[in-house]
């Protein structure tokens, strides 16, 4: 079982529930497609390849649940539906996104290009800023070649 599944199972037993094997199949489908920001109807089909009796309903509550633990992020990348990704604990912020206009693909950036700003924030307006997401749209290095 990875750490995910480990922690997801502890926290499911703290608030009384039990990891059902449709819960354990969408968190799967989440991990074995890290980075890849999976729609919920795109996690719904790829469970149901393994569990084809699962329904649409019990994966949008699974995802409710790993969104309500912080297990997962829910992402709106403006693309009509709601996208899903793995919480890294680890990061201070979530990273940003690179959007792509023609193609829809989604890159991540890494760096965390805004400390200098959130300490200015910080110390003129006496703001703490735990937390930012930002979106960058644009042209994926494929889409500008193919012009």
């Amino acid at each position: 079982m990875s750490e995910k599944a480990a922690s997801f199972r502890e926290q499911l037993k703290e608030r009384g529930l039990k990891l059902t094997t449709q819960r354990q199949a969408v968190l799967d489908v989440i991990i074995e497609h890290e980075g890849e920001h999976l729609s919920s109807e795109e996690i719904f089909e790829l469970v149901r390849k393994n569990y084809p009796d699962i329904g649409l309903a019990t994966v949008y509550r699974t995802l409710t649940l790993l969104d309500s633990m912080d297990l997962v992020y829910k992402l709106d990348l403006d693309d009509g539906c709601n996208r899903y990704e793995l919480n890294k604990k680890n990061e201070d912020h979530r990273h940003h996104h690179l959007i792509c206009m023609s193609c829809g693909s989604v890159e991540e950036v890494e760096e965390d290009l805004l400390e200098s700003l959130e300490e200015q924030i910080t110390r003129e307006k006496g703001f703490k800023v735990t937390d930012h997401r930002v979106k960058f749209y644009g042209y994926c290095k494929n889409c500008l070649k193919n012009q």
